[in-house]
This record gives structure tokens, sequence and C-alpha cells, in this order.
């Protein structure tokens, strides 16, 4: 009864990336590499399958970053003069590049794995780019002077892209928002308006996944500042109740997000997080039904997609695994439990 998906990142194995990081380092070069992105997508397509997952997705297995995997292939972007600035509201510094022209892309930029993902499995396929007020957040600007306008160019570019991936065959299309819930009235005032750019004219579904960030330490510190309420969403979900988008995430396993944020998203599909990408521990079935459980006093069965928090790119290979078997088992525990 309760589809099955993943927020979209899984980890890299040790033969084509450093493993358990967020901007890890390639470990070959070429077409070594390209063999080795093909590899990992395929054995993370296996995997999912393999734990019973409903929606599969590429694991973004050949993206470094899963801002960074699709900027690079965008012209007036400068990355050989990489600037330390901090991003998210300055939670953590990050080396990024430059935009120094104006942006184009420099042709197709996901084609590779998303062909690839497409004929290796007849599921569903979700695939993921990162929505323009993150991609804002995570460059330098040295060419547009205002945010809004540079957000609103990357999401021309990333509709070619999104448009693109439908073609491909893609049937699901999510924005990864993480700003959303750091800069919340900048959101709910251009940031929606942005992500609507960039699914313009989509008849696939449309996603946008919003979370509080990777389990790493500048997040988890980030998190014990927020109190014992996480209201975050409060601000940006009545923007994206009154959108075009179809899909929307929210974190909730472990976290201190009231479930009553749900309310606010009426007439949308919730993909509930139910597996924590900040703790290695491995969810009991039960406790993934339980959370199921709560969430559906706010959203209608038909409605509810279990998934992770987020991504668990930083995660290690073994632990990633167990929590996608974790979560198909908890997802149909869930559905006998409260057909």
């Amino acid at each position: 009864m309760f589809t099955t998906a993943i927020a979209g990142s899984l980890p890299k194995p040790a033969w084509l990336a450093e493993t358990e990081k967020l901007w890890p380092q390639w470990t070959t070069q070429g077409p070594e590499l390209q063999q080795a992105k093909a590899d990992a997508t395929l054995l993370w397509i296996k995997a999912q399958e393999d734990a019973g997952l409903d929606v599969i997705g590429d694991g973004e297995q050949a993206r470094q970053h899963f801002v960074h995997g699709f900027v690079e292939q965008v012209e007036g972007i400068d990355f050989v003069n990489k600037v330390t600035m901090g991003i998210r509201n300055n939670r953590y510094d990050a080396q990024v590049p430059q935009v120094i022209a104006p942006l184009r892309l420099k042709g197709r930029v996901h084609a590779f794995e998303a062909q690839l993902a497409r004929a290796h499995t007849q599921k569903k396929l979700k695939f993921t780019l990162p929505g323009p007020m993150t991609i804002v957040d995570t460059v330098a600007d040295r060419f547009y002077g205002d945010k809004v306008k540079m957000a609103m160019a990357f999401a021309e570019l990333l509709n070619q892209e999104a448009l693109a991936l439908q073609a491909d065959g893609v049937d699901i299309i999510q924005f990864d928002e993480p700003a959303f819930n750091v800069y919340m009235d900048e959101a709910a005032d251009w940031g929606v308006k942005a992500l609507e750019v960039a699914a313009r004219g989509l008849t696939c579904t449309t996603a946008v996944h919003i979370c509080y960030g990777y389990g790493i330490e500048a997040n988890n510190k980030w998190k014990e500042t927020l109190g014992h309420e996480w209201r975050q969403y409060e601000k940006v979900f009545p923007a994206l109740a009154k959108s075009s988008i179809q899909q929307v995430s929210l974190e909730c396993m472990h976290s201190h997000v009231p479930m009553e944020m749900m309310k606010l998203l009426e007439c949308k599909d919730v993909m509930v997080g139910v597996i924590d990408v900040a703790n290695p521990a491995i969810e009991t079935p039960e406790e993934i039904a339980d959370t199921i459980g709560r969430a559906l006093q706010f959203v209608p069965k038909n409605r509810l997609i279990a998934c992770t928090n987020c991504g668990l790119a930083p995660m290690s290979r073994a632990v990633a695994e167990a929590k996608l078997k974790a979560l198909a088992e908890g997802a149909k525990l869930a559905s006998q439990r409260y057909a």
C-alpha cells in the first residue's frame, strides 16, 4: 500500500571514490572513471530492487556532489579558481566555483546515467536535480549581482535538462532544495517561483526534497540549535501547496518536525522521511511503521510515500544497504497494520 523511495544519493563504492565523504574525490579518471560510474549505478539499482523498493534512483553515483554534478556542465562558471564561501547561511564553509559570465548549458548533463538507469529497471525511475535556490547558495556570484536573477537563470537551465530527462523515460523528477529550510522567507517569496520555472512543461511527476541536510557534523550541530520543535517547513509549505509541484518530502525520523506540518500540504503526495541519515543504527520495521502511523493522522494513505530523511551518501555502504531493506520491511509492516 505504501510506496517506498530514497531521497536521492547513496554511498559511492571504494573503487569509485573516497567513502563516507560528502565531497569525495574520484579514485580513477577518463574511460575507467566512466565505467566505474556505470558499474556503481547498476550496483545500486540492483540493491534497491533487491531491498524491495518501489521507486528506483541512480544513487547519484556519477556526480561528485548533488549540486556541482549539475553545474559542472554549465558554461559561465569558473571551476579552476574556486573560492571558500559559507553556505546554508554560513553553517559551514565549502570550496565553490564562481559564476563569471552568462549561464548556458554545454549540452546534456545527466543523459548517461539516466538512460543507463532507465535501461536497467522496469520500476518507476526517479531522477534528482538541485533546486535553483540551493544552487545559488552553493556557487559564488561574480556576474549577476542579484541572487534572484541568477536563480531564474539556473532555473531555465534546469528546465532544459528536466525536459530532456523526461524524454529519457524518467517517471519522477525531483528538485533538491535544502536551502528552503534555511532562507524560509526567500523560499516562500521567490524560491518556489524559481522551482516552478525549473518544472515548467513537465508532464511526468514532479517533486521537491526539503531536508535538514546530510548527517555531517556541521548539520548535526546546527540541528542542536533549533530547539524542541523544528517549524521551518511552516513558512514554505503553504507556497508549495499552491504550486504545481506534486510531491514534497520532509524529515520525520528522529527529528523535531511536528507531524502537523503535513496538513499544510493539502492535495500533495508527501514523502515522509522514516530513515535517519545522521545515525548508523538500523531502524526496525516497527519503528518505521510507527512513524508512518503517526503521519497518517495528517496525510491520506494514498498520498503517503515512505522515504529516507535525506541522501545516504556519507554513510557506509553496508549501513545504507541495511537501511534500504529496513525501509521496505517497515513500509510492508505499515501496509499490513493500517490496511
